[in-house]
């Protein structure tokens, strides 16, 4: 008898029904015959981390977290990588054989990689940015764009605090533009991200004005629910070379199914079928 282990991953969160993880990571273990297995959790919050610690010695070599945990698991982490510490959320957990847990940050990676695959010939260094939304994932977005090489962020949030804490932590290179002045400042823009949750399903619309983007530049939208959001139509009708949302969650699984499953896939149409089945 073998006396190999399966390795076990899943997803923690609450609620967790709706996570696609499970299938993608469920695509690429069947794709490339790996043995393995990968479970979505709904786990509440005070049971958080008493299962973490009890997870290494189930099996598990890892799991990826998402809301409302991204923040607090970082107090359990025993070790946090640079990245994390940047963004001040994890989305990625490595199980260690002693049983330690390695925190990551895997959110930025995926939006970069996504981008390069969606729009080939983007050029971060081509002009400034703008980005819609101050939250946890706008931290991943600022924190990557910086380090391709944006020359300048152009933060805006409904809530004005919350986009200055961000220049505060990330430097001189973003500046702060009011919400209801944001349309003023797209023409001139390379890449436009919106990061908040407007125009997602059963979320109030993208109102911004957006007459003012310019033919050819990249315009993402973190939203991939629906697939094609009014602020993405708008673009594309302007011109903008557009890229939905999907594919930061495909690429930023990448990294931590390489680690937990020792083969690192790959992203391509199989892929994103897989997933909006």
């Amino acid at each position: 008898m073998s006396d190999i282990k399966i390795p076990l991953a899943g997803v923690i969160g609450s609620p967790i029904a709706h996570s696609r993880s499970p299938r993608l990571h469920g695509h690429w273990l069947r794709k490339y015959g790996l043995p393995g297995f990968y479970v979505p959790m709904d786990i509440a919050s005070e049971d958080l981390e008493v299962s973490l610690r009890q997870m290494p010695r189930m099996g598990f070599v890892g799991v990826n977290i998402t809301i409302p945990y991204k923040e607090s698991v970082m107090a359990i982490a025993d070790q946090v990588s640079d990245r994390a510490t940047l963004i001040g959320a994890a989305n990625t957990l490595i199980f260690r054989k002693d049983g330690r847990i390695h925190a990551d940050n895997t959110d930025g990676y995926g939006f970069i990689e996504n981008l390069r695959q969606s729009a080939p010939n983007w050029d971060p260094t081509a002009g400034p940015a703008v980005v819609f939304g101050a939250g946890g994932a706008a931290r991943a977005i600022v924190a990557s764009l910086l380090d391709v090489g944006v020359p300048e962020i152009r933060i805006t949030n409904r809530t004005r605090l919350r986009a200055e804490k961000l220049r505060e932590d990330f430097g001189n290179r973003l500046t702060v533009v009011e919400w209801v002045k944001a349309g003023n400042v797209l023409d001139d823009a390379a890449t436009v991200v919106n990061t908040t949750s407007l125009g997602m399903v059963g979320k109030p619309e993208f109102r911004v004005p957006l007459d003012g983007l310019r033919p050819g530049t990249v315009v993402n939208d973190l939203v991939y629910t629906p697939l094609e959001t009014r602020f993405l139509r708008v673009a594309a009708e302007q011109g903008c070379q557009v890229v939905d949302g999907l594919g930061m969650l495909l690429h930023q699984a990448v990294p931590g199914f390489e680690r937990w499953f020792g083969f690192r896939p790959e992203v391509d149409e199989a892929t994103r079928a897989a997933v909006l089945r």
